[in-house]
């Protein structure tokens, strides 16, 4: 057998903390991952991991293996990419998971010029809210907001992600509008059930406040969030990008506009800095150049 393809097994199994997941994201059998262990623990003389059907863990003398020969694969990949760089083209299958948010025209702009720049890439967009596990569902990029991400995941920041307080205006015919921070937690709110943002931080000037809204209305889905609001339910937060289009046609209209209110973090995040193809480098470069336009608003 391939010593150098068991040697990337077993690191793949390392850090997956399966064989399962490892045979999944590298694309073969759990039998044949457990070869390629035996087979390297056999050209070493040195048991590397203790497996039962309950748990894996390395051995004392693969915990020292896997570390050394981690900086060794490290050095081979990187001179591969080096040598490979004037020809690879970013090619392929791209699946990637993002929030529910993304769901707005200024993103499915970006993914339409994506797509004019680099053809030869297909692209299968995941949107939810959830922390999915991108080795076991065979992810290749997450964009997420977390402020803590996964320690095992490689994280590059995007860009910041600025909200507004929105509501429709026929709900502020009905209602009033909401002139100052008190005023504004006396109305009906529409939030999301995933995050908790009925207090949010804002700031005006040298002013810091929380604004406490009360939650009349909840979806875990923020295209729900934005047609409620649109609606005239209440009161809410929407994400610049979901509501830029609606505040300039008057179909809804910004509160307490001299206020700041808190933005978030977006992510890009990815399993392994070793197997980061041209396709994955490609997107997070493109987001990047994107981020200045929107940090630029």
């Amino acid at each position: 057998m391939d010593t150098l393809l068991s040697l990337k097994i077993f690191a793949q199994i390392v850090e997956s903390g399966s064989f399962t997941r490892a045979s999944e994201y590298l694309g073969i059998s759990t039998a044949m991952a457990s070869k390629h262990l035996s087979h390297l623990e056999k050209h070493l003389g040195i048991r590397l991991m203790q497996r039962n059907s309950r748990s894996l863990s390395l051995t004392a003398e693969g915990e020292v293996y896997y570390r050394q020969s981690i900086e060794a694969l490290q050095l081979l990949d990187a001179a591969a990419a080096q040598a490979g760089s004037g020809r690879e083209t970013p090619q392929g299958h791209l699946r990637l998971t993002a929030p529910i948010w993304c769901a707005n025209p200024v993103f499915a702009d970006w993914m339409r010029e994506y797509r004019a720049r680099y053809p030869e890439v297909s692209l299968d967009i995941i949107l939810d809210n959830d922390m999915r596990d991108l080795i076991g569902e065979g992810i290749d990029l997450a964009l997420r907001v977390s402020r803590a991400p996964i320690p095992s995941l490689v994280v590059r920041r995007l860009f910041e992600v600025r909200f507004a307080l929105v509501a429709s205006p026929a709900y502020i015919r009905r209602h009033g509008l909401p002139r100052t921070l008190e005023d504004a937690a006396s109305h009906s709110a529409v939030l999301p059930s995933y995050a908790d943002i009925s207090r949010m931080d804002c700031r005006r000037g040298d002013e810091s406040h929380t604004l406490h809204l009360h939650s009349a209305l909840q979806s875990n889905s923020t295209v729900m969030l934005h047609q409620l609001l649109l609606a005239g339910s209440g009161i809410g937060y929407l994400p610049l990008w979901l509501a830029q289009d609606d505040l300039t046609a008057g179909r809804l209209v910004r509160l307490l506009p001299d206020w700041q209110l808190r933005s978030i973090t977006l992510h890009a995040a990815y399993p392994d800095r070793r197997h980061l193809s041209a396709k994955i480098r490609s997107f997070i470069d493109f987001l990047v150049e994107k981020a200045k336009t929107v940090e630029g608003d």
